[in-house]
């Protein structure tokens, strides 16, 4: 795709879009289907690989013939050739001289393929099974396709997920075969806060020897990005990490598995600053005052990059060493007008160096922060160069490109957190981000024409395994259905433990993923950081701390029903994917609400009960995450740290001074909704109102599809109001933090056919945006009067697609909602 212009109207084609239940199951017709008889107990189709082809095609063919092996026992044959050697698994380029004779691949399918970036084709010809690409990689993830729907986790080495034995391996494949290719031309990772997990074990467990996150561990990460049919990694940039260009040997290990190498929004053209910028030689990182030195810096990276022969994309612009702001700018529009002469120059630096058309050199903006503020001021942006749009940190993209930004040739992208250090708070520790809404926004920005780069936060990779593949598998094959949510969830849990535990698992981490919206983990002790506070009490009352620890008591109880049903080959995997993120998780509710329980009740056993089961959920988190280090004989320790950064939060827990027990006023006379459970509904126009399963803290939460932008007629749903004693009322509407591009979301309220409206967008990173987004939950309050006992009709619209709905609370001035609006009345 081209990233032009792209009017709302058009964007109903979107939906046309084919989707896929996991990425085993790519473009795969529901036509009749075939078997293919892979391997049995006497024998195995040789694997002929096409003699020309790129080494990555051979190591792919490699992987294949080992997973066939450790399902089976028994290995193929693999071999190099020009031509038809009778059955076989026949793989190569579409252009490789063994299918030139059109045998096995037909003229319309060379057609088809040659005009695509990275696509593949799986099919069956007679007894033989054809896997061809239009390019090398296109090629390997075919190959990787096919191992996947043998049965093979990509997650294979990364979590542990041993194949299963099999006497037998058929492939049930429709008569069409499979054909694809990416939605999104870059797909990838950041390396990012690794200083915790990734580079302690690289150093100290996987490769010693090199100390650091070194060709070894970058090996490992480039295979399992194939695996997962991504292209692109942002290398680790921490202090401390080395710089990915002093790598030799890793720069090889790139070249070889056809790896995009990039960089963040704080390493301009290529270059790790914390690691190469050096202020005793070169001086300040100032442009204002340094150019010479920092235009000489970045020469000098654009020199290495034309000599090692990479495949990269560039980042343009310029902040501080590190995540700050651009050094010696004394105002926002002074920054915007150094950064404009910043990109010119690093265009011409590019330009005169590579020789060739700027056009054809991937170049991206990432307005992250401040540099969004500068992108609105103006900053003169060339059209050929990607905006990858940043979300908030915590799962919310700030901006989406606009009907102008849709036509620039560059067209734009995705940076996305799936893991944070930063304020309000990090969550380093835990991946928690719900799933449905990763999907929402991601959904959004390629309804906006986010079609050219999508690269995810992902920390140390550990433990955000599902969040990652999910991201990945969208980038793939962009999802614009919600079913597709709880379908590749599904999928992943069938495929990781087997079809029978599929549904209850999935069943299971939809609800982890759920309690973790209305408060992640590492955000239970309402503590922050930038700057640190201590722990304190939390928000919830003592009836919301029963009912939140029974649902992860009842997880728990579910999690070690289901451990039992899991083959033996798979454990280590179901403690890594599974079993550690639950029960950690549930011991960290279990620390800080049991700890406030303790300060709270008035009879001393009772007390004493809270304050020991709030010590021991601490020492359960210590053991469980030493566990997790001596899994698979201590292939990962120092990977998991029970306590990333030291942060208040991790350590053990201190007695609070005497609480009252709780309010209750709080909860007494409170109604509460969830917004799926409106009684009517305007009429459809241009859209339709769509129940999200999967999204909020309700888990159904309700926005408007298509996204088409502002409303001239704002549509409504409307809440059936119970008022048993006439007076005066607060309605409390619950809406996902989400963002807009001019900062006019609105919630308007009709009661008496009179409406009151308010703004939901913050600006920055304000102490509202805080609260907003540790509680995943902008909270917009209307005062309401209902004059006598009756059922009265509540409208909620809204101005604008983008908004979502999630909860409501309807409260008597003797009464106040509490922190949670219960998902279960």
């Amino acid at each position: 795709m081209n990233g032009r212009s792209r009017p709302w109207l058009q964007q109903l084609a979107i939906w046309c879009v084919l989707y896929l239940t996991l990425s085993s199951q790519l473009a795969v017709a529901q036509a009749s289907t075939s078997s293919v008889l892979i391997s049995d107990q006497s024998s195995s189709l040789p694997i002929f690989v096409a003699e020309e082809s790129d080494p990555l095609i051979l190591w792919a063919a490699e992987q294949l013939q080992q997973d066939i092996t450790d399902i089976t026992g028994n290995q193929p044959r693999l071999l190099t050739t020009r031509s038809f050697q009778g059955n076989g698994i026949y793989i190569g380029q579409v252009n490789a001289r063994v299918f030139a004779d059109g045998k096995l691949i037909s003229a319309s399918q060379r057609q088809a393929l040659n005009s695509q970036w990275e696509g593949f084709s799986l099919h069956r010809a007679n007894r033989s099974l054809i896997l061809s690409g239009s390019d090398v990689r296109g090629t390997v993830y075919a190959i990787f396709t096919l191992t996947e729907r043998l049965g093979v986790s990509p997650w294979k080495w990364w979590a542990d997920v041993h194949p299963l034995p099999q006497s037998s391996l058929s492939l049930d494949l429709a008569e069409d075969g499979v054909q694809s290719a990416p939605g999104v031309k870059y797909r990838g990772i950041f390396l990012n806060d690794e200083d915790w997990g990734l580079r302690p074990w690289a150093a100290n467990t996987l490769a010693p020897q090199e100390g650091n996150i070194g060709p070894t561990t970058y090996e490992k990460v480039f295979q399992l990005l194939l695996r997962l049919r991504a292209n692109s990694i942002w290398p680790a940039m921490h202090p401390g990490s080395e710089a990915f260009f002093r790598q030799p040997h890793t720069l090889a290990l790139a070249r070889r598995y056809h790896m995009v190498i990039g960089s963040s929004h704080a390493e301009p053209m290529l270059r790790n600053n914390v690691a190469e910028w050096d202020n005793a030689r070169l001086g300040d990182y100032n442009y204002f005052t340094n150019r010479k030195a920092v235009d000489a810096y970045w020469q000098s990276r654009v020199n290495d990059l034309k000599q090692s022969q990479l495949e990269a994309m560039l980042t343009l612009g310029m902040r501080g060493v590190h995540d700050s702001h651009m050094e010696g700018a004394a105002t926002p529009a002074d920054a915007a007008a150094v950064l404009s002469e910043v990109i010119r120059t690093q265009r011409s630096i590019l330009s005169s160096t590579l020789r060739q058309p700027l056009t054809s050199v991937p170049q991206v903006l990432i307005p992250y922060k401040e540099v969004l503020e500068l992108y609105q001021l103006g900053l003169d942006v060339p059209d050929d160069v990607t905006l990858v749009w940043p979300d908030d940190n915590y799962g919310y993209i700030r901006h989406l490109s606009d009907a102008n930004e849709q036509t620039r040739s560059g067209s734009s992208g995705v940076y996305y957190h799936l893991s944070y250090w930063g304020r309000p708070h990090d969550y380093l520790w835990l991946s928690t981000t719900q799933p449905g809404l990763i999907w929402y926004e991601m959904s959004r920005a390629w309804q906006h024409g986010a079609d050219r780069v999508w690269i995810a936060n992902v920390g140390d990779i550990k433990p955000a395994e599902y969040n990652l593949e999910l991201f990945l598998d969208m980038a793939w094959t962009p999802q614009v259905s919600s079913d597709w949510i709880g379908e590749h969830l599904q999928a992943w849990a069938g495929r990781e433990f087997g079809a029978a535990l599929a549904a209850p698992v999935s069943a299971m981490m939809s609800q982890y993923y759920q309690l973790a919206m209305l408060r992640k983990p590492e955000f239970m002790g309402w503590s922050q950081t930038e700057p640190t506070t201590q722990t304190t009490q939390t928000a919830f009352s003592w009836n919301e701390a029963q009912r939140r620890l029974k649902f992860y008591h009842e997880l728990e109880g579910q999690m070690a029903e289901l451990k039992a049903k899991v083959p033996k080959e798979r454990q280590s995997a179901w403690f890594e994917l599974v079993e550690y993120p639950i029960a950690a998780a549930t011991a960290m509710n279990e620390k800080f609400l049991y700890r406030q329980m303790a300060a709270q009740s008035q009879v001393r056993a009772v007390s004493d009960n809270c304050w020991q089961r709030a010590l021991a959920a601490y020492q359960r988190i210590q053991t469980l995450t030493q566990q997790y280090q001596q899994l698979e004989q201590g292939k990962w320790m120092q990977m998991m740290s029970a306590s990333p950064r030291h942060l208040p939060v991790f350590a053990a827990p201190t007695p609070l001074s005497e609480l009252p027990a709780s309010d209750p006023k709080r909860e007494d006379a409170v109604q509460y909704w969830q917004a799926a459970d409106y009684t009517a509904a305007s009429r459809p126009d241009s859209g339709r109102w769509l129940t999200v399963t999967g999204l909020g803290y309700s888990n159904r939460a309700v926005t408007r599809m298509p996204i088409t932008g502002k409303y001239k007629t704002q549509p409504w749903l409307e809440y059936q109001a119970r008022i048993d004693t006439p007076g005066e009322y607060q309605l409390q509407v619950r809406t996902l933090p989400t963002h807009s591009n001019d900062g006019d979301q609105q919630v308007c309220v009709t009661v008496h056919d009179e409406s009151q409206c308010t703004g939901l967008n913050t600006q920055g990173r304000s102490e509202t945006w805080k609260q907003n987004v540790l509680r995943n939950a902008t909270l917009s309050e209307f005062h309401l009067s209902f004059p006598a006992p009756g059922v009265y009709p509540v409208r909620v619209s809204i101005n604008q697609s983008g908004i979502v709905l999630d909860q409501l609370a309807l409260s008597p001035q003797s009464a106040t909602p509490g922190y949670e609006i219960p998902f279960i009345n």
